[in-house]
């Protein structure tokens, strides 16, 4: 059975204070908790890792749990970010497994025809404009480098794309 809030308020004081079997209890509750909490969540697989991670959360933040506030809702704010973590590293490595095997070939004809069109979208902009989106956007810099090598501020180049991509949407909204 679960402790209540007020118990496990109690425990985490004494194990705060050096407790070793309060505290030993209390991991014994809080494990039984996270396997309510990540059971609907999580694939059964999965759990214990989980679960294992989120006591690892719990003992390196333990100092940092205040007596006045209430014990589970800091528990499930702990819990609920390694959920996130955990969600994260399963859809990257399941994109990873995916890979590209049926993906139409790009043809340079396709690029080509884009780059004009694109070409006759940047000649309603300002030159910083189409500076800042080609470096950023096309060719994949950061803003930092694209401010390097425009000679413009961060600020600029980010409002530049910004101002930039917003007239070429009203553009391309217009032709349509």
């Amino acid at each position: 059975m679960i402790a209540d809030e007020a118990s496990m308020a109690q425990m985490m004081v004494a194990a705060q204070k050096g407790d070793r079997a309060v505290y030993r209890a209390l991991l014994a509750e809080v494990q039984l908790w996270l396997e309510r909490y990540f059971r609907k969540r999580v694939a059964p697989a999965q759990l214990d890792d989980l679960v294992q991670e989120v006591l690892l959360a719990v003992h390196n933040k333990r100092a940092t749990w205040d007596p006045k506030r209430a014990f589970y809702p800091w528990l499930a704010a702990i819990a609920r970010y390694r959920w996130i973590d955990h969600l994260r590293k399963v859809y990257r490595s399941a994109e990873d497994e995916l890979g590209d095997h049926d993906a139409a070939e790009d043809s340079e004809e396709e690029a080509v025809m884009a780059r004009m069109s694109l070409e006759r979208l940047f000649v309603h902009l300002p030159e910083k404009q189409v500076e800042a989106i080609e470096l950023v956007k096309i060719e994949g810099l950061s803003i930092a480098e694209a401010s390097q090598r425009s000679g413009q501020s961060e600020s600029l180049v980010k409002v530049n794309i910004h101002r930039g991509l917003k007239k070429l949407s009203a553009l391309v909204e217009k032709a349509d």
